[in-house]
């Protein structure tokens, strides 16, 4: 892979977000992480810049979750629609995050492995 990733990374927990930063960016394909506290910022970072290669979502959040945020996401034409892969506790929401247009699936707490392939087989 030529060029490194832009990952948007959408989880109010913060300790969450600075786990999956640090997980990225030692992979050595990613080369930018941006972070988002919800659904409603995710969608904020979308429109201010296209050129994220993938999004990691969490299901659980205040002010806009991300079934939600998916939901926004997907009916919105003049969004760039990068691979969304979901990441969470509930197992019984797969179904619901997959229909609303997620493109993965990942339970936490994510491993390394796991996170990578998953992102290797939506990218590459």
């Amino acid at each position: 892979m030529d060029k490194k990733l832009k990952v948007l990374a959408v989880d109010d927990d913060l300790i969450n977000l600075k786990l999956l930063k640090s997980m990225l960016l030692k992979t050595g394909y990613v080369g930018e992480v941006v972070e988002a506290k919800n659904g409603a910022d995710a969608i904020g970072a979308l429109k201010n810049d296209p050129d994220f290669d993938v999004v990691l979502l969490d299901i659980i959040m205040p002010v806009m979750g991300g079934i939600d945020m998916l939901r926004v996401l997907r009916a919105d034409e003049n969004l760039k629609q990068p691979p969304v892969i979901v990441l969470t506790t509930d197992e019984t929401k797969k179904a619901e995050a997959l229909e609303a247009g997620a493109n993965g699936f990942l339970m936490k707490p994510v491993r390394e492995k796991d996170l990578s392939a998953k992102i290797n087989q939506l990218i590459v």
